[in-house]
Parts: C-alpha cells; structure tokens; sequence
C-alpha cells in the first residue's frame, strides 16, 4: 500500500542524509527554519521511502531536501510525491513553486513544468541552477 502524508521535520533526516550528503554529518542535512516548513512523506507498507520539504514565503513555495531512498528510486515514487505537492502547492494560494536543482537534475524537474532561472551557486562542489513554476 502506497500513502503520502504529513511527517514531522525529524522524520526526514535519516533519508536526507542517507541520499544527499551520506560523507557528511548528519547535522549537515538539517535546515535552520525546518521547524516553520511543512514536510511530506511517501510510504510504501507503512515504511516511509521518499520526502520533501515545503517553505512559504511570499506567495511562493519552495521545495527542499527531496530525497528518495536508492533502492526504491527509478520506480517513480519521487515523481508520485513532486506531483502531489504541485498540487497541493496550487491550492494553497501561492503563485509559484520553485527549488534549488542540481544542474544535473535539471531534466527531471522540466518534466513538471519547472524551468531554469538564470540563478545559479555552487555548495559543497556542487552546481545548482534555481527552477520554478509559475502558476
């Protein structure tokens, strides 16, 4: 059984680190404002595989710390969880979504509508160009 829903910050943090920074402490994952964030996770019989991290802020949401489990990737869950927050993202007023994407992701977000800004920055050796969606 598949369900997305509702997780507490804490929840996200083995898995962001497991995907995104493992050579790092975990401490590295965690975001200063994670307590104003709204964060979801995706299950699959009840063992949670994927999340994602939603900040408001002036009419925009922006989506951070997307990550999905190595061995549960390519099967299209992080797609089903990005979608779901699309939408949710459409109905709560705001006029667009945006994210930091790493320059070689850039082809799976144009999938779901986001485009390249000319934004770009580098962390820890790695480029990252800002996306959005405007609604």
């Amino acid at each position: 059984m598949q369900e997305i829903k509702i997780i507490k910050a804490s929840d996200t943090l083995d898995i962001r680190h497991k995907v995104m920074w493992p050579n790092k402490p975990k401490s590295y994952v965690k975001l200063p404002n994670d307590a104003n964030g709204n964060h979801f996770g995706l299950f699959i019989n009840k063992k949670l595989i994927s999340v994602i991290s939603l900040f408001t802020q002036n009419g925009s949401i922006q989506f951070r710390k997307f990550a999905t489990l190595n061995e549960y990737q390519g099967n299209g869950y992080g797609s089903q969880l990005l979608t779901y927050i699309i939408e949710y993202s459409k109905k709560q007023n705001t006029h667009k979504i945006w994210c930091n994407a790493r320059i070689d992701k850039t082809s799976y977000y144009h999938k779901f509508g986001l485009k390249e800004t000319n934004r770009t920055f580098e962390k820890g050796g790695i480029q990252y160009v800002i996306m959005e969606c405007v609604f």
